[in-house]
């Protein structure tokens, strides 16, 4: 598994990298990630500190003649989303990721691979490892949870840090600084199941949407990959208008920040119907593969009969609501930005449908780098959810981070990006819950920039990064602490 990054350059990040991912690290759960942290500084002989909530920063002195140099926050997120191929044997709770390399690429075996943002932590450790840097004063800041809610970087006290400039590691595109972020609040509406009893002579079946992309609910929720909650939904919606069947368990999605990538609905009908029903779902396939054929070459529609026979199922006015309910679910981009090209500015992602006991629930994520927007998506929602009776939660959410093009690190690493590479970067905002927003509020006055190397499908086992792109990131981070005054 070493073998993966053997020869890569820096060597010292490639190696924290390997090391990181031997440690648990799902979102809500990193404390072996924490400890593994802290014996890092411990090792390198460095002060650290950790906060309530499990936040950890460690700080190294400037190199000599940078005392007075203007202080540094490096930062990244500890935690990882956990997101695994169906068939795919692999305990996140204990097992290391396996590392491939996948020609220019390093990958995970199955899984994904926690790049995002694992590479920035171990950059960070690498650069207070490395004595022969010249630097100001650095305090590296490693947050918790920040895949599940930001809540690493909410729950950060004031003055936890002291630096003036943030440089954080959690993008994901070479050549690009990041200089703002959109906002975004969960909703989630859930409903209390009517059951009534299984009509005699019927067959179980499992209807299963699976194969398909997923990923990350920002970053790629323009380009069109399919909703396998979404897309399930309407094929059965459909299908109630030719069969007479009753729901008794719906499933999909696993994190509120992807795109889900499978879904069941599992159900009872009349066993004279199974056959056509049987066919009927074949069609579907081909309708769904004729429509997303080049977006979704794995995609899978099936439906089997099972030995899961259920004790009741939902009565024909909740299923009947609750098929109306996720058909009329707002999902993907609302809205594009008319201020910077190509941006999206406001979207909603369908994310997780559950039946729990006698509920079923359905989580939904909305962003926005427009803060009325992101209400007012949420409060669409919202008002879906309640005229189908359900009832609604939403989360407080958090900040959009406002551009600042005066930026002086905006600058400065404009200036060391063309003298490294021969042009200037581009500079984006992006569609994606960033923590710099939230860690300015804390801290007044602080200037803030995001930048990384190339990485790709994250939150899906999919996810890749790319190794040359990887050496240029710490190239220029190194020369812009060099150059900071």
């Amino acid at each position: 598994m070493k073998d993966a990054i053997k020869g890569l350059k820096p060597e010292s990040l490639w190696n924290y990298f390997y090391e990181l991912n031997q440690v648990p690290r799902e979102s809500k759960h990193e404390k072996a990630a924490i400890e593994w942290t802290a014996s890092v500084a411990k090792k390198l002989g460095l002060t650290y500190k950790i906060d309530k909530v499990g936040n950890i920063v460690i700080s190294k002195p400037a190199s000599k003649g940078k005392e007075k140099a203007t202080p540094v926050v490096l930062q990244g997120h500890i935690d990882m989303v956990c997101e695994k191929n169906s068939g795919v044997i692999h305990d996140f709770s204990k097992d290391p990721i396996e590392l491939v390399r996948d020609g220019e690429y390093i990958r995970a075996a199955g899984t994904t691979l926690g790049a995002d943002n694992g590479i920035g932590v171990a950059t960070a450790l690498a650069v207070l490892a490395d004595k022969s840097l010249v630097h100001p004063p650095i305090e590296a800041l490693f947050t918790i949870d920040e895949e599940t809610g930001l809540t690493g970087a909410v729950s950060l006290e004031p003055g936890f840090v002291q630096g003036k400039i943030l440089l954080n590691c959690d993008s994901e595109e070479d050549g690009v600084l990041y200089v703002g972020c959109a906002g975004g609040k969960d909703t989630e509406v859930t409903f209390d199941i009517d059951w009534q009893k299984v009509p005699v002579g019927s067959q179980a079946m499992a209807v299963k949407l699976s194969g398909l992309r997923g990923g990350h609910s920002g970053l790629e929720i323009h380009q069109g990959h399919a909703n396998a909650l979404k897309q399930l939904n309407r094929i059965i919606w459909k299908a109630a208008e030719q069969f007479k069947f009753s729901l008794f368990y719906i499933d999909g999605g696993t994190k509120h920040n992807a795109i889900p990538r499978d879904a069941e609905y599992r159900l009872i009908i009349d066993g004279k119907s199974t056959d056509a029903f049987k066919k009927f779902i074949a069609n579907c396939e081909t309708m769904l593969k004729g429509e997303f054929k080049q977006i979704e070459p794995n995609l899978k529609l099936t439906a089997e009969t099972i030995s899961d026979y259920p004790g009741k199922v939902f009565s024909p006015e909740f299923q009947n609501r609750l098929l109306n309910f996720l058909y009329a679910i707002p999902h993907g981009v609302k809205k594009m930005s008319h201020d910077i090209q190509g941006l999206v500015e406001t979207s909603t992602n369908a994310a997780i449908v559950r039946t729990t006991g006698d509920q079923v629930s359905l989580l939904t994520s909305q962003r926005s780098s427009v803060a009325s927007e992101i209400i007012g998506i949420a409060d669409k929602v919202k008002a879906t959810g309640l005229l189908a009776g359900g009832k609604v939660r939403q989360s407080t959410g958090y900040p959009a981070w406002a551009p600042n093009m005066q930026s002086k690190i905006l600058g400065l690493m404009k200036t060391v990006h063309k003298d490294l590479f021969g042009k200037e970067p581009e500079v984006k905002a992006i569609h994606a819950g960033l923590e710099c927003g939230i860690i300015g509020e804390k801290n007044e006055g602080m200037d803030m920039i995001s930048f990384g190397p190339t990485l790709k499908a994250v939150h899906s086992p999919d996810e890749r990064v790319e190794v040359a792109t990887v050496e240029k990131f710490w190239q220029l981070l190194l020369e812009v602490l060099k150059r900071i005054e």
